[in-house]
């Protein structure tokens, strides 16, 4: 599966961990900054350019990692067709894209270790929208707000 991936200064380790071993599971990985944990960059950068590259179909799925993954999150739910969240559990992780078509997984370095990180992000890349008639009249509702229309 083609993934955007990107972090912030605080989430570039895990960043890096993740991308070594989601490579190894055979995926294609697009990172897309920050190249190191030394400069104090901005989370919403960072984060806007895996949601653009998911939005504009350059990427299948997106991973941001952040200190917390909040702001990320955040951010990432700012663009449209993106539907970010944050999960630091593997239920979360694939329940989010089994029923909410979550599309961009943001992950808090200061929060989740490596081996656990690599679970969820697994979870989450393994799961698939279940199209199950609730789950899609839940989630047109959801796009109806990206519209500004309310359901």
């Amino acid at each position: 599966m083609k993934i955007a991936i990107a972090s912030d200064h605080a989430g570039f380790p895990l960043k890096a961990a993740l991308i070594h071993k989601l490579k190894m599971l055979g995926h294609e990985i697009s990172d897309l900054g920050t190249n190191s944990p030394n400069e104090s960059v901005d989370y919403p950068d960072f984060a806007a350019a895996v949601a653009r590259a998911v939005a504009g179909g350059q990427a299948r799925r997106g991973i941001v990692v952040c200190g917390s993954g909040v702001g990320a999150c955040v951010a990432a739910n700012k663009f449209k067709g993106v539907r970010a969240g944050l999960c630091h559990d593997t239920y979360s992780a694939h329940q989010g894209v089994e029923h909410d078509d979550v599309n961009v997984l943001c992950l808090g370095a200061r929060i989740i270790g490596e081996s656990l990180a690599l679970e969820v992000a697994s979870a989450f890349l393994g799961a698939e929208f279940s199209n199950e008639e609730r789950h899609v009249r839940r989630l047109n509702k959801v796009k109806k707000f990206e519209e500004g229309l309310s359901s």
